[in-house]
């Protein structure tokens, strides 16, 4: 069975009258911009068997950015919020946001992680071929290099890249 979706509209009317809203991207995405009042529950402590919790029976509806992740998770969303109703919504965030709803935001939090290794990889390999065509073809290899790596990353689920950023002082969680 899969969940039935929303749109952000019907979901905010259905927030309104009770229903619960759960936001199922990384904490670190939330806090840096979230929908009022949506509770946080990552996928990753969803997918480790985690549920919704304090619900009263209202429904539920899930999250994330723009809807792949629900909906890709819809089996393992149902279970968690089980047994009440579940919903997802279409879109995500940037649904939300394109209907011109509010959402919460915190400039002061980093930018999420892969956003950070898509601009790291991104003037890295701008480096490479800049200095290649313009000082020495070796710095080609720079590029070379960083595609391999992202290769090996999106083979292997490593990041070196995003390991690395997540050591930077502005990445560490606040104590």
């Amino acid at each position: 069975m899969t969940p039935e979706s929303v749109s952000p509209q019907e979901a905010k009317r259905l927030i309104d009258q009770g229903a619960v809203l759960i936001d199922i991207r990384d904490l670190t995405e939330y806090q840096r911009e979230h929908i009022p009042n949506a509770r946080s529950l990552p996928l990753s402590d969803i997918t480790a068997g985690k549920t919704v919790e304090g619900t009263d029976r209202q429904p539920v509806i899930f999250h994330c950015l723009s809807g792949g992740r629900t909906a890709q998770n819809a089996n393992a969303l149902l279970k968690a919020a089980s047994p009440v109703p579940t919903l997802l919504m279409a879109g995500g965030i940037n649904a939300w946001k394109s209907a011109n709803l509010p959402t919460i935001k915190d400039k002061k939090r980093p930018l999420p992680i892969m956003r950070q290794v898509q601009i790291v990889a991104g003037t890295l390999i701008l480096i490479g071929v800049v200095m290649g065509y313009t000082t020495d073809s070796r710095f080609f290899l720079l590029s070379g290099f960083v595609g391999a790596g992202l290769l090996f990353a999106g083979v292997s689920g490593l990041c070196g890249i995003a390991n690395l950023l997540l050591k930077m002082p502005w990445n560490r969680p606040d104590k």
